[in-house]
């Protein structure tokens, strides 16, 4: 597939634990593609859709005593299968390119690994929710635990919300997560070594998508 010919855009997730700077790396990847004349739609998960959005509050500054691992899992395929339906599918059946910061993946490590229910589960919600509906390529963005720290410092500082507040077991739990979930996976993923300077790492996700952009990415 080669963007602005193709009849359906084309798909691609960013992943990665808190602080891979995918959030700065959808934003430089959308203006490379505009650059190309590629029409994109940056979105994110949860969220996405009015619904989705409002599933991301419950899930991020959570009620009471908040949620627990498969009530979490729950809302967040609620959110996808919104999301999917209203947002993804229709963009990409309009020729659009879809970059979305996280999607199914992080699910698979943040609850399926770290929160222990499974990655089955995980896959099964998604079959229900989404009926298994996957990018066209997932990009992972894995950094160094000591930068992430320090990225994590200057973006949170003491505030951070319910789920990248939790403790530094549970975040090499998802970094472990990720890079199992890659490895079973290889065809559907580029791994994105995530060091260096945000435009040093845009041009590594450059290199992973040309054989989408063709020529025009050299």
């Amino acid at each position: 597939m080669t963007g602005q010919h193709s009849q359906r855009g084309v798909f691609i997730a960013l992943e990665g634990g808190e602080g891979a700077g995918k959030s700065t790396q959808a934003r430089l990847l959308a203006e490379a593609l505009r650059e190309r004349h590629i029409e994109v739609d940056v979105t994110r998960e949860p969220g996405g859709t009015p619904g989705a959005e409002a599933i991301r509050s419950l899930l991020l500054d959570p009620p009471g005593e908040g949620w627990d691992a498969s009530a979490e899992a729950l809302l967040f395929a609620a959110a996808r299968s919104d999301h999917v339906a209203k947002r993804i599918k229709p963009a990409l059946a309009r020729g659009v390119w879809v970059i979305s910061d996280r999607f199914l993946d992080s699910s698979r490590a943040y609850q399926g690994i770290a929160g222990e229910l499974g990655d089955d589960t995980i896959r099964v919600l998604h079959e229900i929710g989404s009926d298994g509906f996957r990018p066209d390529l997932t990009l992972l963005i894995e950094v160094p635990g000591a930068d992430v720290a320090a990225r994590l410092a200057a973006r949170d500082g003491d505030q951070s919300d319910a789920i990248g507040g939790r403790n530094e077991e549970y975040h090499e739990a998802v970094a472990k997560g990720f890079r199992q979930i890659a490895a079973r996976d290889p065809d559907d993923f580029a791994i994105i070594e995530g060091a260096g300077s945000a435009e040093d790492v845009h041009a590594r996700i450059l290199n992973a998508l040309s054989p989408w952009l063709g020529a025009s990415a050299q």
